[in-house]
């Protein structure tokens, strides 16, 4: 099969549809394609970069909690068993890891992995013809492609003057594991999120701590948990197809109050420092002149698409994003054979998300196999 672009003729594998991607935003897909009559590890390949089930949930951080029970959190078919304990039934980190692990033997997804992608391209100039995927020891030729590698891959750092001069440790959010190995320290947690939240209350157990946040961070109620944020995105969803204006979740907040944070709260720790303005050779300093020395700075300033298997199709970007659309609201503007899925608002509402994947990944199964 001739490769594009002049290069070396490479023997690939024909297939329907190659899913790159083996966490959530995959799963939640090829249950649709399979349910549309694709066979898993024939028609339907799925290919990992992990060398493990559970997309990049195993690499977060050991204390994450989920915002809201397990029927909330769950993927198209079959809904995450129930966990229950002190924290109102908000399933921990390996309990989301062992339920996406369980969902591709229970649909035989035959996930191929560990294979990282690192490239998709057009197998020749015929707008008709096929994508070419291929990753180390790997080639197939599908006649439509679906992206779900998600974000957890592309850390964003932001540029502070001082970053290269500081002598304590810096980490970002995907890179922290457990607070023990700050303790005793002097932490900087930075971020007005749910990452932010969750560390700054484990770290502050055992660390000094201070958190700076770019504005006043926003809590939700302590009664709004997941259960609310996904009648909200419903509800914003359904608004938006008439044609109404609605704030969506935006409008409640943006920290849920889970169990930890509220504990955080008690201890009052939960006090947010405006963001500095540049690092010091042993700490961070204000515009005022205020300097606060530190061993830590702990990044919680969220994360970019992981698109760069895609580069080779030369599609543009607007602000990071690929511009989709079509019928699913997935599917690449400027190459139809390839799909989006779970990136985020820009590929679908809430579609980063566990309980809010399924409605594009049913789109774009749809598209795909009605095509």
């Amino acid at each position: 099969m001739a490769g594009n672009g002049g290069q070396s003729a490479i023997q690939a594998d024909e297939v329907d549809v190659v899913v790159v991607g083996g966490g959530q935003s995959g799963l939640a897909t090829a249950f649709y394609l399979r349910r549309a009559g694709l066979v898993p590890g024939r028609d339907l390949v799925i290919v990992d970069a992990a060398d493990r089930p559970g997309g990049a949930w195993p690499r977060t951080w050991d204390g994450l909690r989920l915002f809201s029970p397990a029927g909330y959190s769950s993927l198209p078919g079959w809904v995450m068993p129930p966990w229950d304990d002190a924290t109102r039934g908000f399933p921990p980190r390996d309990h989301v890891v062992d339920y996406l692990t369980r969902y591709e033997d229970r649909y035989d997804l035959k996930v191929l992995r560990p294979h990282r992608v690192d490239s998709v391209r057009r197998a020749d100039g015929d707008p008709g013809g096929r994508l070419l995927v291929t990753a180390e020891g790997l080639a197939l030729a599908a006649r439509a492609v679906v992206s779900a590698t998600g974000t957890w891959d592309r850390p964003f750092w932001p540029t502070y003057p001082g970053m290269r001069t500081f002598q304590g440790r810096q980490l970002h959010a995907s890179d922290y594991r457990v607070p023990g190995e700050l303790a005793g320290q002097r932490v900087v947690v930075v971020g007005g999120g749910n990452s932010a939240a969750q560390i700054l209350a484990e770290v502050s157990t055992v660390a000094e701590t201070t958190w700076v946040t770019p504005r006043p961070p926003r809590f939700l109620p302590d009664d709004v948990d997941g259960r609310v944020l996904f009648a909200t995105a419903r509800a914003r969803i359904q608004a938006l197809e008439q044609g109404r204006e609605h704030a969506g979740v935006a409008g409640l907040g943006d920290i849920v109050m889970v169990a930890s944070v509220k504990d955080a709260r008690e201890r009052g720790v939960l006090h947010a420092q405006p963001m500095f303005s540049r690092l010091t050779t042993d700490g961070v300093a204000w515009a005022d002149g205020t300097e606060l020395e530190c061993d830590a700075v702990i990044w919680c300033t969220g994360f970019r698409p992981a698109l760069r298997h895609l580069r080779p199709l030369g599609l543009r970007t607007r602000g990071g994003h690929i511009p989709v659309g079509g019928a699913s609201g997935t599917q690449a503007l400027e190459e139809p054979r390839l799909h989006l899925v779970g990136y985020g608002d820009w590929t679908g509402p809430a579609s980063a998300t566990l309980a809010g994947v399924g409605p594009s990944a049913r789109a774009a199964a749809a598209e795909i196999t009605g095509r």
